[in-house]
């Protein structure tokens, strides 16, 4: 029998501790708040608290969603976590998020791709469903900690990056729920933007996330439009439901969304209220959608992301959930 792979639940976390526009004025000591507001649409984020890391976020995320499943941790197969901000180098964060979920019959392990890890993800769980009867219930959790790796001297970065985690169960099933997947990648720029230090090459350099390298205004519009109408490719861009991109910026959606001749109440933002959350961004804004309503059995959906490396990945489905 032909096994397929849909999204049963979502979950997410956002930490507690919210950090405004106007607390950053105070700590670079110049205006920010309208700039940000105006041309990138983040009015505040949220950090993690003191003691509190990336591997909690993710067991809350991850929690929730196989809660919302009704499945319990002990029935799931195969636990990502698709990270770049990962409690330590070695082992695994995945190891850590099976030990605290109780989920002790999980394959586990890390994907990283940046922030389009967590697409990525989705689509080596979905084709692990596919292709191999062992995995019925995988949880895909993405958790972000990029507070801890900022400069605070650098208002490039300060501003946008931010803490979160967000989680869905894919279940097998009989009836196609992830319908297609694209992976790219622009590996001439792996060195334009990224938590640079702390690796083998320089494991005594205090890493910091930055842009090294200035890439075109419009690279990501023109990648997502491209790989959006691939990924589609048959069928009609005004019978796709809804949108879902990385959230870095509000203005890089719009004019994606204007390239692609499909209306901004086709898609939904969260970069005003929760920052710039990388890897967490797509599933984050996935599970604030259907929460509020804007997500429909039977919907075509597009995630789209793009992250360091220069990675990317989108993916076509179709939502399931009630």
């Amino acid at each position: 029998m032909t096994r397929f792979a849909q999204i049963a639940s979502t979950g997410r976390y956002v930490p507690e501790r919210v950090v405004t526009n106007a607390e950053l004025e105070a700590t670079l000591g110049e205006p920010v708040a309208d700039w940000l507001v105006k041309n990138v649409g983040i009015r505040e984020r949220h950090f993690m608290a003191e003691g509190e890391e990336p591997s909690d976020m993710a067991v809350a995320a991850a929690k929730q969603a196989i809660e919302r499943a009704g499945i319990a941790a002990a029935d799931v197969d195969l636990l990502i976590v698709a990270t770049d901000t990962p409690d330590s180098l070695s082992p695994a964060t995945a190891a850590l998020v099976q030990h605290r979920l109780g989920a002790r019959r999980a394959g586990v392990f890390d994907l990283n791709t940046a922030c389009a890890s967590w697409v990525t993800a989705v689509d080596v769980g979905s084709k692990a469903i596919m292709a191999d009867d062992q995995y019925r219930n995988v949880v895909v959790a993405a958790t972000y900690g990029m507070s801890r790796f900022i400069d605070w001297k650098d208002k490039k970065t300060c501003t946008l990056f931010a803490d979160g985690a967000g989680a869905v169960v894919l279940k097998s099933a009989d009836r196609p729920g992830i319908l297609r997947t694209k992976l790219a990648a622009f590996g001439e720029l792996h060195d334009a933007l990224g938590v640079f230090g702390g690796g083998a090459k320089a494991p005594d350099q205090r890493p910091y996330v930055r842009f090294a390298r200035r890439l075109p205004p419009t690279f990501n519009t023109e990648q997502w439009t491209s790989l959006v109408r691939e990924v589609a490719q048959d069928t009609p861009l005004h019978e796709i439901a809804f949108f879902v991109f990385t959230q870095l910026n509000f203005r890089t959606i719009e004019a994606t969304m204007a390239a692609l001749g499909q209306a901004m109440a086709k898609t939904h933002t969260t970069m005003d209220k929760w920052g710039y959350t990388g890897s967490a961004c797509i599933p984050l804004t996935l599970d604030d959608a259907y929460l509020k309503g804007k997500l429909h059995p039977g919907d075509q959906v597009i995630l789209c992301a793009s992250g360091g490396g220069l990675a990317m990945a989108c993916t076509l489905l179709r939502w399931t959930r009630s």
